[in-house]
Order: structure tokens, then C-alpha cells, then sequence
């Protein structure tokens, strides 16, 4: 799974910022700074601890500020509130072709901005909590003596960090396809935007894919984690009868290898797709001049070659399964001569568990990533050399030709759906549950002011992390 280095922020006052035309909000926006304080020193803290991190926490703090800025920007697009100038909000870029921790910290424009970086961050938060809970399960599969009730309690680990990235894939796409065009909108009128990859519609889509990806592939271990432990101890065929089908296990590798290889198209092409538009377009729409960081795009790449050979496995398991040895010889090779290409190092290893981001992983997960590539590759030969026997002894079936398997390769399926990112309710003004309430009660702009003010955790869902 790949690991994200957070962003830092610089502080900012929307006291400073904004006019308060009725004094009706005096009280939310010293609300809405502090709670962009704690977002800021949260993310300072994370980014300078040695320590495990505490997602959850970072989490948390990102929850309690986002409602503030919908606030904020509804409250401003209903003229209740107005800007002294426009405001720039500093956050360091971390999808450039800059190393993580050398990354520059830039100034951008707009309400929008602090809100894509947010909700970016907040993405990232997510799948780095997802990857710490893969993480410290381990191969709790493969475990001899571990009970049922263990396993399942241990499966419903697993598929809360499946949660997880779905709901990362959500705000990525949410990003790209609402608030970014949003951003682009108010930005017309200002100075500009800093040409990078993080404000890129299709480098945020390619993050929502390879979110979205990870998932799927998080949930096939989840399918295949009750018959992990019968397979490892007597590996090859037959398959245990506790085992899910192969041929629903090379479709939804299939699915994982498509995002992956489009989530890498995507990081790849966002630049000459700028340039193609109008020479009237404004600096917002622009082509950006910086690349994706080359340890995303290569883990795309990686991932996808993985997920290629591992369905090419499956189905050449199936076909054996089915009597069909010579196409089943025809797959196996294939998958074989893509995971031998792997671990002689044509292609580098793919992140197969959680790191400390941005590329900087300690020796003993590169050993975990390189141990994980070899077993496959010992587990494809021993079905391949099983069916090779049988086919050279009872089938004589014609190994065909890589072209002619490759026209009977069948479409992915999805093993998970996408999950829907939903606004918070605004912590004030239009949208809020003040609002409704004062309404309700036929109160006005000023004694709406006065519901609660001060208070914390006014939005719906508040508390309601997980």
C-alpha cells in the first residue's frame, strides 16, 4: 500500500480576513481559526514525530475543521460575509516531482484552495490509517494456531481499512470533480495558481483510482484469508475446498490491474491535456510545469504489473482446474515470466506493506515486499509444473499461443463499490443547523449569531468518526 507524506500549513486568521457585516459571526470565524490552528499543529507535529503516527488524531482535526470552511465559503458566496483582500492560504505541495521532504510551500488563493488541500490531506490521513491497520495485522492468515474468532475479528480489521480507502477514494474524486472546478471558477478573478500536480484534475483522479485499487486488492486477501492457512501448508493443486473460485479471483485482479494501469495514464497526462486548451484560459487552467512524483506513478505502474500476473495466475489455475492443461501451462508461463521479471529486479518491487512514506521504507519492509514477490512466483511454478506433468502424461493438449489466451482473457469485476463523498453540514450561516433552527424559529440574522455560539461539534454527524 502506498504511504503518504502529509502537508504542513502556514496559520491564518479569517478574523483578519474576513468582515463580519451584521456581527452576527464574531464568535464562529474565532471558531473557524482556532480550528485551522490545530489543523496547522497537528500537521507540524506529524510531520516532525519519529513515533508511529496517529492518523486518527489527524483525522479528527480535519473533521472538526471542514464544516468551518463550508461555512465560511457559503457565508461569503450569501454576501454575509465579505473579504478585506484576498486571502492565501500556504500549504506545502506533496504529489511534484519535488522530494516529500524538500517540498516547497507555496501561497494559494481562494477559500477553494484551503478547501482542496484539506480534503486532500484529509484523503491522505485516511489511506495512511488504512496501511498502519494492514500493517499490524501481519500474515495473520498463515497464523497455525489462530482460532476462528481471531480471524474474524482480524477480518473485520482488514475490512475497516478497506472502509478507509474507499472513503479516500471518495474525497479524491469529490476534489477533481466538484471543488477543483469550483477553485478554478474563483481564481479567475485573482492572481493565479501555482502550477502543480496537487490542483490537477487528473492527477487527483489517478489518487481516487489508486485508492479505489488498493481497496480491491485489500478485499480479495479479505476472500482469500479463510483458505490461506490450507494453501500455504500443502500449496499447489488441488485447491482446498475452502477456496474461492479462480475464476472469480483472475476477474477481480483484472479490475485491480485496469485502475491501476488508468490511475497511472492519468498521473502521467496531465500536462499535455492543459496545454490543449484555449490560449484565452486563465492562469488557473493552465498546464502545470512540475511532474507527479516519480514514487507514485512508479508505484502504479508496479502495482498493476503485479495484479496483471497474479490474474494470469488465476486463470491458468482455473483451466488446469477444469481439465484444460495446456491452456492452463499457456497462463501459468506467462504469469511466471511476469513475477520472475519482478524479482530479478526489471521492474522494482511494488509496496506491498505499509511504509513511512514517501518511498523512505526501512530494509525490513523492502524484505517483506521481495519475500511476498518470490512466494508467488514458487506458488505459480509448482501449478505450473503440476499441470506440465499431467498434460505431458494423460492430456497432450496444445499449449497455445500468448496471442490466442490473450482474445480469451474475460472482463474485471469489481469486488467493492466506490463510496460517495458527503459534505459536511456548515458549522454556521446558510446550511447549518443554526440556520434551520433560527429559521424555524423566525430569528434573525443577529440572534442566529447568538445560538451556541462558541460551541464545537454543531455540524451533522459530529463525533461520528467511523
Amino acid at each position: 500500500m502506498f504511504v503518504f507524506e502529509l502537508p504542513t500549513t502556514g496559520s491564518i486568521s479569517f478574523g483578519d480576513l474576513s468582515i463580519d457585516k451584521a456581527n452576527a459571526y464574531t464568535a464562529r470565524i474565532a471558531d473557524a481559526t482556532s480550528a485551522r490552528a490545530n489543523v496547522r499543529a497537528i500537521l507540524k507535529e506529524s510531520k516532525h514525530s519519529d513515533s508511529e503516527k496517529d492518523y486518527l488524531r489527524v483525522v479528527k482535526v480535519l473533521d472538526d475543521y471542514l464544516p468551518h470552511v463550508y461555512a465560511i465559503i457559503n457565508c461569503l458566496a450569501a454576501d454575509e460575509l465579505l473579504l478585506r483582500n484576498d486571502p492565501l492560504f500556504s500549504w506545502r505541495s506533496m504529489l511534484s516531482s519535488n522530494t516529500f521532504n524538500a517540498s516547497p510551500r507555496m501561497n494559494f488563493p481562494g477559500m477553494h484552495s484551503d478547501l482542496v488541500f484539506t480534503l486532500l490531506t484529509y484523503a491522505f490521513a485516511l489511506c495512511n490509517m488504512s496501511a498502519s491497520i494492514v500493517s499490524s495485522l501481519e500474515n495473520y492468515e498463515r497464523e497455525r494456531h489462530i482460532s476462528d474468532a481471531e480471524r474474524q475479528l482480524k477480518d473485520e480489521r482488514l475490512n475497516f481499512a478497506v472502509t478507509l480507502l474507499c472513503r479516500s477514494n471518495g474525497i479524491f474524486t469529490h476534489v477533481a470533480e466538484v471543488i477543483l472546478p469550483q477553485l478554478v471558477g474563483e481564481c479567475d478573478s485573482a492572481s493565479g495558481l501555482p502550477r502543480i500536480p496537487d490542483l490537477s484534475k487528473e492527477v487527483v483522479t489517478a489518487l481516487a483510482k489508486l485508492c479505489l485499487a488498493d481497496a480491491q486488492s485489500l478485499a480479495i486477501r479479505k476472500l482469500l484469508s479463510k483458505s490461506a492457512h490450507a494453501a500455504s501448508l500443502t500449496p499447489g493443486p488441488p485447491l482446498p475446498k475452502s477456496h474461492p473460485s479462480p475464476a472469480l479471483l483472475a476477474k477481480l485482479y483484472l479490475h485491480v490491474s485496469t485502475l491501476y494501469s488508468s490511475a497511472h495514464s492519468l498521473a502521467k497526462t496531465p500536462f499535455s491535456s492543459g496545454r490543449q486548451q484555449g490560449g484565452g484560459a486563465s492562469t488557473c487552467r493552465r498546464a502545470m510545469e512540475a511532474d507527479v512524483n516519480a514514487d507514485i506513478t512508479r508505484y502504479l505502474a508496479e502495482q498493476g504489473a503485479l495484479a496483471t500476473a497474479l490474474a494470469h495466475k488465476w486463470l491458468g489455475v482455473e483451466a488446469g482446474e477444469a481439465g484444460k492443461c495446456g491452456e492452463a501451462v499457456a497462463y501459468l508461463s506467462w504469469a511466471h515470466e511476469e513475477l520472475q521479471g519482478v524479482k530479478e529486479g526489471k521492474r522494482k518491487m511494488p509496496h506491498l506493506g505499509g511504509g513511512s512514506g514517501g518511498g523512505k521504507e526501512s530494509k525490513e519492509k523492502k524484505k517483506e515486499r521481495k519475500e511476498r514477490v518470490v512466494e508467488e512466483t514458487e506458488h505459480v511454478s509448482l501449478f505450473l509444473d503440476t499441470y506440465k506433468r499431467e498434460n505431458n502424461s494423460v492430456h497432450f493438449h496444445k499449449v497455445p499461443l500468448r496471442t490466442e489466451i490473450s482474445s480469451l482473457i474475460p472482463t474485471g469485476w469489481a469486488a467493492i463499490a466506490m463510496k460517495p463523498y458527503s459534505a459536511p453540514a456548515p458549522a454556521f450561516g446558510p446550511g447549518s443547523i443554526d440556520r434551520v433552527t433560527a429559521q424555524a424559529s423566525g430569528l434573525s440574522l443577529e440572534q442566529e449569531g447568538g445560538i451556541e455560539a462558541g460551541t464545537t461539534a454543531r455540524y451533522a454527524g459530529a463525533g461520528s468518526y467511523f
